[in-house]
This record gives structure tokens, sequence and C-alpha cells, in this order.
């Protein structure tokens, strides 16, 4: 319902309610037309706290028009724009990732591992039976079987690792 049809229909009510137009209440029947808004008229005309009748129904009327403008833009915005241009989710309907390279995104990356550094894989499709040592990075052994000797951070000198070091 429109503010015009709210404050025709309100107008008319108030004939049953003689209370509403004497001069003492005008300040309630301000009120109680207020009360019956919709929610976004409401909050902008409220903090007004408009006392004079016509002056709020005026007013209201203005919200309620610009507000149906503001709605009629976007419509018409959203429209030329199409549903699919550019937000939503990343992710096509078989729930691969769509590539966003091409429209000045981030897109991929280097595609590195994260695990290993190398690329041509993830970390979660990580060959593991390529060997590469965890311990130095070498390939051809496990972390398990290195011969490298741990080196601590803090003193640098082989044998333990910093966490049990006895220098400051």
């Amino acid at each position: 319902m429109s503010v015009s049809e709210y404050a025709t229909k309100f107008e008319e009510l108030c004939r049953f309610a003689p209370h509403y137009n004497t001069m003492e209440a005008k300040e309630d029947k301000c009120v109680k037309f207020e009360n019956g808004l919709r929610p976004d008229i409401k909050q902008l005309i409220g903090s007004n706290e408009i006392h004079d009748f016509p002056t709020l129904v005026n007013k209201s009327r203005i919200c309620d028009k610009d507000g149906k403008a503001k709605a009629n833009y976007y419509k018409a915005t959203n429209e030329k724009r199409g549903k699919n241009s550019g937000r939503g989710k990343p992710y096509d309907k078989k729930g691969k990732k769509v590539d966003e390279s091409g429209s000045g995104g981030k897109g991929k990356g280097d595609g590195n591992c994260f695990k290993c550094g190398l690329p041509g894989h993830r970390f979660f499709e990580f060959p593991k039976k390529d060997g590469k040592c965890f311990k130095c990075g070498d390939l051809g052994h496990k972390a398990e079987e290195c011969k490298k000797q741990v080196v601590c951070f803090n003193c640098k000198e082989e044998g333990y690792k910093s966490n049990v070091c006895k220098k400051p």
C-alpha cells in the first residue's frame, strides 16, 4: 500500500475516532499515523519528530516516492547488466572454480604446490611417491632416512633443535 492510499484510509478511519480531530490530539494523530507506516519510511520520518499532520503526510509521500524511484533505478540497472554479471559464486554448477585471470582478478597465482613448491599439482594432490625429504628438501629419501643432522636456529650447531638449545 502506498503512503497516499494509507493516508486516505487513515483520514477515513479518523472520522470514527473524534479524539484525533481535536487540537490537543494533533501530536497523538501524528504518532498514530507514523506507527502505521512501512518500516523503511518510518525509519526515515521518525527521527524528524514532525507534529503537524499535513507536513507528516507530505514528507511520508516524498519518502515513498523516492524509495520507489530508487528501487526502479536499481531494478533497471540489474536488468541491463544481466543476472550473471560477475557477482555471485566463484564456482560453476559442477563445483569447479571459475578462471578469473582474464577479468583482472588474481587468477590461479603461480600454481605451485604449497608443500613442495613444485608446479603441476596442488598440496592435497601431493605425489607421496617421489620420496622428497621434508627435513632437508632433497629428493630420493624420506625424513626418517635423512643423513643430514638437525641444525639449531639459535646457535647454528648440528644435533639438536632450537627448543632444547642451552645457549641464549
